[in-house]
């Protein structure tokens, strides 16, 4: 009787554990899912390089997001002006299970960009993402403090600190209301 008792126990212990262990797992990648979601539908907004050889230069980007399906992660595309010239920009960025977000900044460092080797949602509002080209480090973070404007400064590592080199204040454009339910 102590055997057939003491394995319903078990057994019992063995679901409420995986249970556990799959709800802690769903409740630590909601924030990511709702920032995700959060960067949905399209972007406008002026932006800076605040430092280095083009320092000062300003520009205005639009940029469409949207989310993979099924997957915890975001792409960014689009373009900047320049006066008359436009550079097309992009930004992908997936959960790869254990190995954490990895995606690339205009196609990455095999291209004209930056790889997305890391980082972490800090919370549904904020992101922050480790960005690496060659010998250059840094970071890509992003902030969307209400449901209408996102900031997304860009820094790089120089003797120990970080230092911003871009910084974008964008607002949303469409009539997308996160987290409201469409009209039949």
């Amino acid at each position: 009787m102590k055997s057939v008792i003491l394995s319903n126990v078990l057994a019992l212990a063995v679901v409420v554990s995986t249970t556990a262990g799959l709800v802690e797992k769903t409740f630590a990648a909601e924030p990511d899912k709702q920032f995700f979601q959060s960067v949905e539908g399209k972007w406008v907004g002026p932006g800076e390089i605040v430092a280095g050889k083009y320092k000062g230069t300003k520009f205005t980007c639009s940029f469409t997001g949207s989310t993979p399906d099924g997957k915890i992660g975001m792409s960014l595309d689009g373009g900047c002006r320049v006066g008359m010239f436009t550079q097309q920009m992009s930004a992908t960025i997936q959960r790869k299970g254990r190995e954490g977000y990895k995606g690339s900044f205009m196609g990455g460092a095999a291209g004209a960009g930056l790889d997305i080797v890391g980082g972490n949602v800090v919370n549904a509002n904020k992101v922050v993402f480790t960005i690496n080209r060659n010998q250059l480090r840094g970071v890509m973070q992003a902030l969307v403090p209400n449901d209408n404007s996102m900031t997304v400064t860009i820094a790089v590592r120089v003797d120990r600190q970080l230092v911003p080199v871009i910084g974008m204040k964008l607002k949303r454009v469409d009539t997308l209301e996160v987290g409201s339910i469409a009209p039949n």
